[in-house]
């Protein structure tokens, strides 16, 4: 009877939130299509639109959650199979996918009917739908978020282990973003800050909300196995929360200025928003305190679904008031006309970069610029628990990570990172930066070692970090990145695809592709230099010479490709340079020449330090070759071949 209760409770909230959601879409009336100057396509396409969209976030959420709960909250088995709960909640997942499927077509026309102020009727006929796809780039981003819930429906009905799962839990995020890139926070000033913050809103909402449900499902079947998911949840909830209440509360004040939230309908709905979020954190931080440790407990399960039970209704209303929020343009659209290059890349750029502009301008990356102090700091907490332990930690290692998040924040939130949008020259250097100069030193750190030590093994018959790190590294996938000739190919032919091609345009005109290709440009430059200087382990050995000699052959093709944009006689994106129409981006290839020398130049500076990398690793390397030979020289030698027979026995046990 508890159970049936807790079940049409979260029912209700689900009614009470598609119920706030059309009030709000119906007291805005015709007022945001008037605004936007297109006439009101009618009750029936606004509120269709706006159910739909619900509908689309909370399936979307189920999905994300659901997925995150089987990989984190559930124990794999020794051989990496999921256990029961892990496959149950996957299967939840995959169900929650196929409306997230169905949402998201049927978004397609309901929302380019709504964009231009179009009865949906009117875009239903195969005529209509060509004319969308040609006139519109909204549509495309929901046939993107479509396929990629279309995959993780059909993986989660075939997916048995942790791994799996985790690439799917990944694809999944992914397909929650695209239409974070079309929404309010996508256009507008400072709409680079926005949309980052609604990026970390979004992922954090929807992980939550599908953990949430994915912890209900399991509460309801009563099953023995969740003393994991009791210990790690509470955790997982603060910290969800923190994020979304801040990135909310950001998001909130760039669309609407602090005067204006109590005198249009939008600051007041945002006002609204907050308080249901401060209610939803403050009713979870007082829940989890009275959470009983115990999870074998009768008191601990019934306060747990409880708990889980009220958040749940909560985060619903929530995702209400966001989705009839998404009906009222913002303020600040209307606040005063924006520039071409405010338009372009989300802020002004008056002033030309002067090397003293681009070493005092500074504007901070809420997702990279973050990534990389995190990072720094985990590391930093790392080495202080080994050297709590009694344990040594070599200090070039850590100052080796120190720097490379150094480099990654400068190439990330300093002037050229600023610039970078609006001068090939500047994006040349964040590019060097991101791709040659930081990963070079942030393999150099070796954080999969230090966590390897750092990280305790989880209780027998659970996994935990340091299982879920193991999994990783010694997966097929990291495997196939540390191939060589992978690794050589991706690092120098990025470069001539990337900028010989139509692709650079495309991804440096809006900013969520400038995000992306900052993330690749950072995954591919690590993956090249972990595998020629690298110091923590790969699962595919290569020796010395081999790796001194690739530096050698990528070299060649590097300093070609610096050449070529020295002397090209066009300019690489130049439609998109002159749309910025910068007073002081008056010689576009005089900006493209001086690109060509900068990644001559920091280029060939990184691949210089990693031969004089390589040369000291091999020296170190044979300096330990008398451990080989002698098997008796000293404790050490004994130390070292336990490390390389470990080493051979993970290996043969893998099947490598």
């Amino acid at each position: 009877m508890t159970g049936s209760w807790r079940r049409w409770a979260v029912v209700g909230a689900a009614v009470v939130a598609v119920g706030v959601a059309v009030a709000l879409v119906l007291t805005a009336g015709a007022e945001p299509y008037r605004a936007m100057g297109y006439p009101d396509p009618g009750a029936v396409t606004a509120v269709g639109a706006f159910v739909v969209r619900l509908a689309f976030d909370i399936a979307a959420g189920v999905s994300v959650g659901a997925l995150v709960f089987g990989a984190f909250f559930t124990s794999a088995s020794p051989s990496g199979a999921l256990v029961a709960e892990g496959w149950a909640a996957v299967r939840l997942a995959g169900r929650a996918a196929w409306v997230w499927v169905a949402a998201a077509v049927l978004l397609i026309p309901f929302d380019a009917a709504n964009s231009i102020g179009e009865p949906v009727t009117r875009a239903l006929t195969p005529r209509a739908l060509a004319a969308v796809f040609s006139t519109l780039y909204q549509p495309l981003f929901w046939v993107v978020s479509a396929v990629a819930a279309l995959v993780v429906a059909v993986g989660c009905q075939v997916v048995l282990r942790w791994r799996a799962t985790v690439a799917l839990a990944a694809l999944a995020v992914a397909g929650l973003l695209p239409p974070v890139f079309i929404g309010h926070a996508s256009a507008g000033a400072a709409h680079d800050y926005t949309m980052n913050a609604m990026v970390l809103h979004v992922v954090a909402g929807g992980m939550w909300l599908g953990v949430l449900v994915a912890l209900l499902s399991a509460l309801r079947r009563r099953t023995d196995d969740l003393a994991l998911a009791v210990r790690r949840y509470p955790a997982f909830a603060t910290a969800c929360w923190a994020v979304l209440g801040a990135s909310g509360v950001l998001a909130a004040v760039l669309l609407a200025p602090p005067d204006q939230l109590l005198t249009t309908p939008y600051g007041v709905t945002v006002l609204v928003k907050v308080v249901a979020l401060l209610i939803v954190g403050g009713a979870g931080l007082v829940g989890r305190r009275r959470v009983v440790r115990s999870p074998d407990g009768l008191v601990t399960r019934g306060r747990l679904a409880g708990l889980a039970t009220l958040e749940t209704a909560l985060l619903l209303v929530t995702m209400g008031v966001t989705t009839g929020l998404t009906q009222r343009p913002p303020p600040v659209v209307f606040t005063r006309e924006l520039t071409p290059v405010e338009i372009g890349v989300g802020y002004p750029l008056p002033i030309a970069p002067s090397p003293w502009v681009l070493l005092t301008t500074w504007r901070w990356d809420l997702l990279l610029g973050t990534a990389f102090l995190a990072a720094a700091l985990v590391y930093l907490v790392g080495v202080l628990r080994l050297r709590a332990r009694g344990e040594t930690w070599p200090a070039g290692r850590t100052w080796a990570w120190l720097a490379g998040c150094g480099l990654g924040v400068l190439g990330t939130s300093s002037g050229i990172a600023v610039y970078s949008p609006a001068s090939l020259s500047a994006h040349m250097a964040t590019h060097m930066v991101l791709n040659m100069l930081a990963p070079l030193a942030l393999v150099l750190g070796g954080p999969v070692t230090l966590a390897l030590r750092t990280l305790a093994p989880a209780p027998a018959g659970q996994t935990g970090p340091r299982e879920w790190l193991q999994s990783l590294t010694t997966s097929p996938a990291a495997r196939l990145l540390a191939h060589p000739a992978l690794a050589a190919v991706l690092f120098a032919g990025s470069y001539y695809l990337l900028y010989f091609t139509d692709l650079f345009e495309a991804l440096t005109s809006e900013h969520f592709s400038r995000m992306l290709l900052s993330v690749v440009i950072v995954a591919v430059g690590y993956q090249f230099w972990w595998v020629l200087v690298g110091v923590d382990p790969r699962p595919r050995e290569f020796p010395h010479l081999g790796r001194l000699g690739l530096v050698f052959a990528v070299m060649p093709f590097h300093a070609v490709f610096a050449v070529i944009v020295i002397s090209r006689t066009d300019v690489i994106a130049q439609n998109y340079y002159r749309t910025l129409t910068l007073p002081w981006a008056t010689d576009l290839l005089a900006d493209q020449s001086l690109a060509g020398v900068v990644s001559l130049v920091l280029g060939e500076l990184a691949l210089v330090a990693a031969q004089v990398v390589l040369l000291v690793q091999w020296h170190r390397y044979d300096q330990m070759s008398g451990f080989r030979r002698d098997p008796d020289s000293s404790t050490d030698a004994a130390a070292y071949r336990e490390m390389l027979e470990a080493l051979r026995s993970s290996r043969t046990a893998s099947g490598r």
